[in-house]
């Protein structure tokens, strides 16, 4: 070697290229992205309004026909659900229609939907369905239990002038 010839200099390789720094900044955009907060939280959905326990006579019970935009209630065995969910068989014009707003009770439990189930006088007396045989009483039974499970209890039915509907009117 002479000593006019320099040595070779020594590369230092360096990783801020401008693709690494391309690169880094894709990646970091990836990650930001995969892991940040969507902007569109999943919104819940409103609640139902609170529903009373309410006491109902008959003629109380009456306008909860699916009419007017009112809800629809039946009672059985003296038990009222809001059956509202199923307006398609309870409200107007559906199967059942001649229930609503009534006590459905006895149509229930002789399997039949004829307006004649029904209790004419709305100020007289509850059916006592003392009349009901073994067989229909449990037919009854069914659905009672069938409406417990898929319908909401929204109150009690009881007959004109007992002192529990004179509290709720």
């Amino acid at each position: 070697m002479s000593s006019s010839e320099a040595p070779p200099a020594t590369q230092v390789a360096t990783i801020a290229t401008p693709l690494n720094i391309l690169l880094f900044s894709l990646f970091s955009i990836l990650v930001y992205m995969r892991l940040r907060p969507s902007k569109s939280a999943t919104a819940l959905p409103t609640p139902p309004a609170p529903t009373v326990f309410k006491t109902f006579t008959p003629p109380q019970l009456k306008p909860y026909n699916g009419t007017n935009n009112m809800p629809v209630y039946l009672a059985v065995r003296g038990r009222v659900f809001d059956v509202t969910p199923g307006r398609n068989f309870y409200g107007p014009g559906g199967p059942y229609a001649n229930f609503a707003g009534r006590d459905a009770s006895r149509g229930l439990a002789c399997g039949s939907f004829d307006e004649d189930m029904l209790t004419e006088d709305l100020d007289g007396p509850l059916d006592r369905l003392e009349d009901l045989g073994a067989e229909e009483m449990e037919a009854m039974r069914g659905w009672e239990e069938r409406f417990s499970e898929k319908y909401l209890v929204v109150g009690k039915l009881v007959p004109v002038g007992h002192e529990e509907a004179e509290k709720d009117e």
